[in-house]
């Protein structure tokens, strides 16, 4: 088990790696366009466009393979002022709902994203549908989520940490 947890430590590492270089790159990007634009008078537009696939890859790459799901921001008041067991249940229910819907919909999302392939981005000429594929992974990355969820509401893991810890504090991180 050690060899497997290493390789996943590893991969998770890497994805770190893509997503910062993936901010860097919109960084640089965007320092070339203010450059172009308001020092030399010729906007770019391929700027833009790349600043603004590199921000869908980041957010659903990084949700789907970087994000933990006690770093993701949840509006819990009403959550959290419900006895454990009720808490338990409404994981059930919302994530069965979210996985279910993801479930359902995967098919045509699939079918969107190859259909896309005949259109083009603007100015860097990029087929859609390798601008829009990242979304497979993701529903893929969020119906495994869901459902590990539901399996840790009905097996009680994870309900015995105090609520103050749960959260991403230094002592977890």
């Amino acid at each position: 088990m050690s060899a497997l947890n290493s390789v996943l430590a590893w991969f998770k590492h890497r994805a770190e790696n893509l997503i910062a270089l993936l901010l860097a790159s919109m960084f640089i990007t965007f320092l070339i366009q203010i450059v172009f634009r308001y020092l030399l008078g010729l906007p770019l537009g391929w700027t833009v466009e790349y600043v603004a696939i590199a921000w869908l890859w980041g957010i659903l790459f990084g949700y789907a393979f970087v994000v933990r799901d006690v770093e993701v921001i949840k509006l819990d008041l009403l959550y959290l002022a419900v006895p454990i067991g009720m808490r338990r249940a409404m994981d059930v229910v919302s994530n069965l709902i979210v996985a279910g819907v993801l479930i359902w919909s995967l098919p045509k999302a699939y079918d969107y994203v190859q259909f896309m392939k005949i259109e083009r981005t603007a100015f860097m000429r990029i087929p859609f549908n390798l601008v829009f594929s990242i979304y497979v992974p993701f529903v893929l990355a969020v119906i495994v989520r869901s459902l590990l969820n539901v399996w840790r509401a009905f097996v009680n893991k994870g309900y015995d940490t105090p609520v103050h810890q749960s959260a991403g504090t230094i002592e977890n991180v």
